[in-house]
């Protein structure tokens, strides 16, 4: 369930918040729909990007926006030498069409900024990633930068990751996808964990990542429990290559709701 924003990441850190950094709700008869929140929200986290920067390049209906904005502000001039980094093939490619230049981890190592959607956001400002499958690169990369704001609507807050019922991805090797996916499930057992794999609607084959690799998706009944051991435990799993739980990696949250824009820091 989808929680009211204002007050979501705590009272104290809602004191904290530099006047600056937080939009002050302005409300309006109109209503916008989901995708227009997500532009919001996008445009919002696009502010913080500066000139000559290294950036990292989400994936995924919300970081779509964000990236058609840093390609106009690069073609008025108002932003310029920047280099991006994609955490995907989709995104790769509306990167080079929009004439964004990019790079890798190889050459760039350290990014100075993130930008990326999620599909869900807890209060402690962890996250659920990868219903889009790029879980990995977007990993990898979002753990190289500086900083990594998060972009989403109010519909993706919830109480508790795994909240809404919906996926909780894992990446793994295809090598006997099912012994492992039981074995994802049994980790779980008494959250009512249900894993199946991710297959293409229109086919019915097995969904492939970028790497090669199939997603298990993970249903949870109720708490999974302590997350940091919730990721230990799949990570020792062998045949698991990640998981899609982004814990402790966000450094800023950006919300767009019918409330207004509300900008929250770690």
């Amino acid at each position: 369930m989808a929680i009211a924003y204002p007050h979501f990441f705590g009272s104290e850190k809602a004191k904290n918040l530099k006047p600056s950094l937080m939009v002050t709700p302005t409300p309006s008869p109109v209503i916008l729909s989901q995708d227009e929140l997500k532009k919001i929200a996008a445009y919002k986290a696009v502010e913080f990007v500066e000139s000559g920067m290294v950036l990292g390049l989400g994936t995924g209906s919300t970081a779509k926006h964000a990236i058609d904005r840093i390609a106009e502000l690069l073609r008025i001039g108002k932003l310029k030498n920047i280099i991006g980094i994609p955490t995907s093939s989709i995104t790769h490619e509306q990167a080079v069409s929009l004439g964004i230049p990019l790079s890798d981890l190889n050459a760039h190592p350290i990014l100075d900024l993130a930008i990326d959607g999620a599909d869900e956001v807890d209060p402690q400002m962890n996250l659920v990633k990868g219903r889009g499958g790029s879980l990995l690169r977007e990993k990898m990369v979002e753990g190289a930068s500086k900083k990594f704001i998060v972009i989403v609507d109010e519909s993706k807050l919830v109480s508790h990751l795994g909240g809404t019922g919906l996926a909780m991805p894992v990446e793994i090797v295809p090598f006997c996808w099912e012994f492992t996916l039981r074995r994802l499930e049994m980790l779980f057992i008494e959250a009512g964990c249900v894993g199946k794999l991710r297959v293409v609607r229109e086919s019915s084959e097995p969904y492939v990542t970028d790497n090669g690799n199939y997603i298990i998706d993970l249903y949870f009944k109720s708490d999974m429990g302590d997350l940091k051991e919730a990721s230990d435990a799949i990570l020792r799993l062998a045949g698991v290559v990640e998981h899609g739980m982004f814990l402790d990696m966000a450094t800023t949250v950006i919300v767009a709701g019918k409330l207004g824009v509300f900008v929250t820091n770690k």
